[in-house]
């Protein structure tokens, strides 16, 4: 009974996969303006670096055989340098949206990491983050719901069964998109990983989410080819 219990489980999770959208969730790659110590935000001409270069080519060719509908992009540099290979690859072009933009820190922007993680502010960031608004920015509970406006708009144009767009952006946005298609505590979402150079593959439609891949290095073996 338990044998057919769980078969019938992975053949409904099968059936469902198949008519969702599948959303490729990928981190920028590497760039050397994180060696400075400094929280970047959203400040301009930050490229990636060589490692980072060589992410990006990384992604393509792991994605080479894989059927991609869109290639969407926040607009700062080091995620279109990581989505223009794989658009390019596919035929397409990048889809700017600003609403993909990493998290709006405010005061904080270009602040060192060791200055900040001395203040009673980081605590809240690290255990509390719903409650928290960076000065002069954004709270996570906004830019949480500014990311997931912009995936459900993606997954309204997008939804024909076995659909899949690619979304090049940033870490804690991927992080807070995930917790909030798994129902799961905001305030959990820094448990989740997301490095440079990574996918994140998130099943979705009208009723549900299933996450098949979390921060996910190539190659991958679990796309359709």
């Amino acid at each position: 009974m338990e044998v057919f219990s769980f078969l019938a489980w992975t053949g409904f999770f099968l059936y469902a996969c198949e008519t969702m959208t599948l959303l490729l969730l990928i981190r920028h790659g590497e760039n050397d303006y994180v060696k400075t110590g400094k929280l970047a935000g959203r400040i301009s001409g930050v490229h990636l670096n060589q490692r980072g270069q060589d992410q990006a080519r990384a992604l393509r060719d792991a994605l080479l055989g894989t059927r991609i509908s869109a290639v969407y992009a926040s607009p700062l540099e080091r995620a279109m340098e990581t989505a223009q290979p794989i658009s390019e690859s596919h035929g397409l072009n990048i889809i700017q949206e600003p609403d993909l933009m990493d998290t709006n820190v405010g005061k904080w922007q270009g602040r060192s990491w060791k200055v900040l993680r001395l203040t009673k502010a980081w605590q809240v960031v690290q255990n509390a983050p719903s409650r928290f608004r960076f000065p002069e920015g954004e709270s996570f509970p906004e830019t949480q719901m500014r990311i997931v406006n912009v995936l459900e708009r993606v997954l309204q144009k997008h939804n024909k069964p076995q659909e899949t767009v690619a979304v090049v952006f940033h870490a804690d946005p991927i992080k807070l998109a995930v917790a909030h298609f798994l129902g799961l505590p905001l305030d959990h979402f820094q448990r989740l990983g997301c490095d440079t150079g990574s996918l994140t593959a998130l099943y979705v439609n009208g009723s549900g989410a299933n996450l098949t891949k979390l921060n996910q290095r190539p190659p991958f073996d679990f796309l359709k080819k």
